[in-house]
């Protein structure tokens, strides 16, 4: 009699032998995965888990194959608009039909970019995170530089021009170590408010209608409004008109992409992200239900259209190689003006956010740097120079990357099984790009959740930290920038502080804000982490003896809640003893001032214990 569950732990079996027998490769030693001997073993890495997390991963970013293309079309690319035309042309029939052929290059070259960064990212840094056209960037590119259909500042062709010698800069950067000197700059709370906040920027992508499940919009009357509705009944404005939270699709993306990934995820069920996303898709493609991906309307029958090629592949002919050399006259000022406006937000975005994905996956060091820091910054600013050539707006790391880290990805295989998917959907487009939002939607949700847990590590007893890092978080999501939200954590940072510490100074000491003694430790990114150059210039500029009596005369207070917070999160990692960051608060007002240093007493009446004592 046949026995089924024989059956699959044989196939199970031979499954882990074939992944042990991958692991102690050659191959399993290049990307140093556990079980190939290599003295950095990642521990818990292994060849079919990282490919899992790959599909994973490709599975949430699936949907910028199509969304990014919509939006970088609004730009209008290389469509020109006839003299004499409305502005942008909007009822123009062959600028209407060179926009559609624009679209369907940027469909191409959004996968070939994606494919071929990630590959390159993941085989060069072996860190699994996903590379491809920044989301809030093209939308940056096309509405407040380019313009729709190129009624902006700066035109299509110049922007690209100054997005490839950004890329050069950013390497520049990168080589110079200024980059990974920008991430030790940040101080250590907003650093932790970021990954935070990204969390709830997934959240909020997970529940739109773009690339969620549709359950909010954006409102007129309030900045967003309750959702739900099919998608015929959006006014104008974007709001639900009737109908509120009754769209079939939202409940099958909440009930079977959600609930029951997350309760696949309580039992520690392999795949269980994929499977979530592979079920609502298939139940999404039928046509004739109230929940399909390819309704009877003009974009369902499209897709539809589309989806039924199976297999087709659309060569580039209009965005390729593209830019705009040809700088003088008023040409040279847009230039200026673009590669300023790309800098200040790209080197904060994509800095940011591969930071936060790096330490999201756990390897990110005491000093705030990760492993092989220069390459991955590199390879991030060459892929931006070559994304112009294809048209398409800054490349970044994809914080989606979350999901396939969720799923267990810890290596580059995780980031070269996505690009190899990317690269597929040159071919099978049709079939991988009908991925609907509503089967990724609550993915991003979940991965929000597993993001969002180092809230507890923000120091949140001293308000000169905790105001910024609010800031911080929850300016990401609602002004859906990464970058955007750094920057106003940081303004709020550097002016509340400097007021503090102006007040401080000029009192001598007398008048301390509350908790002052339990603030984190900051240098301005002027400590050890300087890049070597730029200790070389320090110490010309400051003798060694300003230097070390600065340092010898500072006391040193433990921040006793980050202190057991890093314990605590390492402990979960299975390393109770490593990695625990203590932050260490530097006062040389606490010498002068010595009543600042209260008893024992005093200190054990409040939250946070005694004052240790210092070795």
């Amino acid at each position: 009699m046949f026995d089924l569950s024989e059956s699959i732990d044989k196939a199970m079996a031979k499954f882990a032998a074939i992944d042990d027998r991958i692991n102690a490769s050659t191959f399993g030693r290049v990307f140093r995965l556990d079980g190939s001997g290599h003295p950095k073993t990642v521990r818990g890495a292994s060849f079919f888990r990282e490919i899992r997390a790959g599909l994973t991963t490709f599975a949430t970013m699936a949907y910028i194959i199509a969304v990014n293309a919509a939006v970088l079309a609004d730009s209008g690319g290389t469509c020109e608009c006839p003299k004499g035309s409305d502005l942008g042309c909007p009822n123009d029939p062959d600028y209407t039909q060179c926009l559609t052929g624009l679209k369907r290059d940027l469909i191409t070259a959004t996968a070939a970019l994606a494919g071929l960064a990630s590959i390159a990212f993941g085989f060069l840094t072996n860190l699994p995170v996903a590379l491809g056209p920044g989301m809030g960037l093209n939308a940056y590119f096309t509405y407040q530089v380019v313009g729709w259909h190129g009624t902006g500042r700066v035109p299509y062709r110049i922007a690209l021009t100054a997005i490839f010698v950004e890329g050069f800069i950013f390497v520049f950067l990168a080589l110079t170590g200024m980059r990974q000197w920008l991430v030790r700059m940040i101080p250590a709370t907003i650093k932790t408010a970021c990954g935070v906040g990204i969390g709830l920027f997934l959240t909020e992508i997970g529940l739109s209608y773009s690339a969620g499940i549709g359950a909010i919009t954006g409102g007129f009357s309030t900045p967003l409004a309750i959702g739900g509705c099919p998608p015929e009944f959006l006014d104008a404005k974007g709001e639900c008109s009737s109908h509120i939270m009754t769209n079939p699709a939202m409940w099958i993306g909440v009930f079977v992409g959600g609930i029951f990934v997350a309760f696949l995820m309580a039992f520690k069920v392999k795949s269980a992200i994929v499977i979530g996303i592979g079920i609502v898709s298939i139940m999404s493609w039928p046509r004739n239900t109230a929940f399909t991906y390819f309704p009877y309307t003009v974009a369902g029958e499209e897709r539809f259209q589309f989806f039924k090629q199976v297999v087709a592949f659309h060569p580039i002919k209009t965005v390729l190689n593209v830019q705009e050399w040809d700088l003088q006259g008023t040409s040279g000022a847009q230039f200026a003006l673009a590669l300023i406006t790309f800098l200040y937000v790209d080197v904060i975005d994509c800095t940011a956010t591969l930071y936060s994905m790096a330490k999201f996956c756990g390897v990110v060091k005491n000093d705030g740097d990760f492993p092989r820091s220069t390459i991955a910054y590199c390879t991030d600013a060459i892929m931006i120079s070559i994304g112009s050539l294809f048209g398409c707006s800054p490349v970044t790391a994809f914080i989606e990357s979350g999901a396939g880290i969720a799923e267990g990805g810890r290596t580059g295989l995780t980031a070269i099984s996505t690009g190899i998917c990317f690269l597929i959907c040159l071919f099978f487009a049709p079939i991988l790009a009908s991925v609907p939002p509503w089967a990724t939607g609550s993915t991003l949700v979940l991965v929000g959740c597993l993001m969002i847990r180092q809230v507890i590590n923000i120091n949140w007893q001293y308000i000169g930290d905790a105001v910024p890092s609010f800031v911080t978080l929850a300016f990401m999501p609602f002004s859906y920038s990464v970058a955007y939200g750094l920057i106003a954590g940081m303004m709020v940072y550097v002016v509340l502080n400097t007021v503090i510490w102006l007040v401080v100074k000029s009192t001598g000491g007398r008048v301390v804000p509350s908790n002052y003694n339990e603030k984190e430790v900051y240098d301005w990114g002027l400590g050890g982490g300087l890049p070597g150059w730029m200790k070389f210039l320090k110490g010309k500029m400051i003798p060694s003896r300003f230097q070390s009596s600065e340092r010898k005369s500072a006391v040193e207070l433990v921040d006793n809640d980050s202190a057991m917070n890093a314990a605590r999160e390492s402990s979960s990692r299975g390393n109770p003893a490593e990695d625990k960051d203590i932050h260490v608060l530097h006062d040389p007002t606490f010498l002068h001032n010595p009543t600042h240093l209260h008893s024992p007493a005093q200190h054990t009446s409040g939250r946070r214990g005694a004052l240790p004592s210092l070795d």
